[in-house]
């Protein structure tokens, strides 16, 4: 054998001494990084200052550095055939371990970032937008003379906040100009007050709410392609119930007149006109007050129920008509999250739809006690003496008197003599809101 071919033979001899990876090392490693993480998430959870939260960012930099240096070998090579009979190998168990650590500690990361601050930079960038928003839009003469109202009333919070005194600017060829120089000041007196994110948490809180109170009011303020639509509402004869403008801006004058007047053909006009949330709300609130009265705008607010928009589902409930359409799509959110299943029993039992009863019973043992108990009060207001018996399961065996409390209501809401006298039972009940409907149980024969 020559030399070549022996040294040849001892390196492939040595490859395959190579001592083999120790799997339940490494299993131990990243068991001590889990408990280490969540270590330094009760940390983060306890940090009140800056100076412990960059302890806390300190400490996830050298626990990243740490998580990066374990190795986690590949996975032996398996035969498509036999890979999806085999169970997971020892190796593919690892990475997972190892990547749901990692995204873990991402998660904490970004926990740390959103619980610092907020500082005085963050009232300064919101001041500059605001700024930008009004030097980049044209105004009408009424959207500069609430602008002006919307920048001297942010000033007086920003001086009694600040103890400064900034005032508005009266040099410039036109309002923007002078307001935007108005706000570059008001921008330098928080950047020189050299606010704290600890010591001054509480200024600092009060400056964001009056920045975002000043864009809510920006928002309003009338712009000039505003005229427009007013001059397309004109036509239309939207403002032809208005004497005189009593209430500005006069949009919401003739809303309130057209709500007197149960004209809801102009509400649903001035709801597609308006690109406004302002007006959008006021429109929405006043065919609610309208109830019945609305009954013109139910195809409208099937369309925007069907957006999942909880003040239509509110509206088709005071509306009160149980047409199927309306019922089918009130039934679609009984079974989904609960900030859309309230505003679905509570429409649905105004209405009176029996044929909601058996998927509004089914949540009566939903987890959430809340969606619990605006389920029975939904059945309540249905009245349906399908709902009886399982109303009486809740109220003998709920966990939570109020969810207990709200079916004894809806119990004696359906009124008949077995629900009335099943509520009686309880006069003695451990919860007062029980008890209380206990006595509202009318069991004496009308007269």
């Amino acid at each position: 054998m020559s030399e070549d071919e022996a040294t040849d033979d001892a390196a492939e001899a040595g490859a395959d001494e190579q001592e083999p990876v120790d799997l339940e090392a490494i299993r131990e490693r990243l068991d001590g990084l889990a408990a280490d993480l969540e270590a330094l998430e009760s940390s983060l959870e306890s940090a009140e200052t800056e100076d412990d939260l960059d302890v806390v960012e300190a400490d996830l930099e050298s626990f990243r550095a740490e998580l990066e240096n374990v190795e986690v070998p590949e996975p032996p090579e398996t035969d498509d055939e036999d890979e999806e009979d085999e169970e997971p190998a020892p190796e593919e168990e690892l990475q997972e371990q190892y990547d749901d650590i990692e995204s873990d500690l991402s998660d904490l990361e970004s926990d740390l970032e959103d619980q610092r601050g907020p500082y005085g930079e963050d009232v300064v960038s919101e001041i500059e937008g605001v700024s930008g928003t009004i030097t980049g839009t044209r105004w009408t003469e009424e959207g500069n003379a609430e602008l002006i109202e919307a920048v001297d009333g942010f000033l007086d919070e920003l001086n009694g906040l600040l103890e400064s005194s900034v005032t508005l600017v009266n040099e410039g060829e036109d309002v923007s100009e002078q307001l935007d120089a108005t706000l570059d000041d008001a921008a330098d007196a928080v950047a020189d007050a050299g606010l704290d994110a600890d010591d001054d948490a509480e200024t600092i809180a009060g400056l964001l709410t009056a920045t975002d109170d000043l864009e809510g009011d920006v928002d309003d303020a009338t712009e000039w392609t505003d005229l427009e639509i007013r001059e397309q509402l004109r036509r239309e004869g939207y403002y032809d119930v208005l004497d005189h403008v009593k209430d500005f801006p006069p949009e919401w004058h003739a809303l309130k007149v057209h709500e007197k007047q149960g004209n809801v053909d102009m509400i649903l006009l001035a709801l597609e006109t308006f690109d406004s949330d302002f007006m959008e709300e006021h429109c929405m609130e006043s065919l609610e007050r309208m109830g019945s009265r609305a009954e013109p705008a139910t195809d409208a607010m099937l369309q925007k129920a069907n957006r999942r928009d909880k003040a239509a589902m509110r509206i088709l409930g005071k509306i009160g008509v149980a047409d199927e359409e309306v019922v089918e799509t009130l039934v679609d959110y009984v079974d989904s999250n609960p900030n859309l299943q309230q505003p679905a029993f509570r429409a649905l039992g105004e209405i009176g739809a029996e044929d909601a009863v058996e998927p509004i019973a089914q949540q009566l043992v939903a987890e959430e006690a809340d969606v619990r108990s605006w389920a029975a009060r939904a059945l309540g207001l249905i009245g349906d003496t399908r709902a009886i018996e399982p109303l009486a399961d809740v109220l003998a065996d709920d966990e939570a008197d109020r969810v207990r409390a709200s079916a004894a209501w809806a119990l004696n809401r359906i009124g008949t003599q077995e629900a009335l006298e099943i509520v009686a039972d309880y006069g003695d009940d451990r919860a007062y809101l029980v008890q209380a409907e206990a006595e509202n149980a009318d069991l004496e024969p009308a007269a």
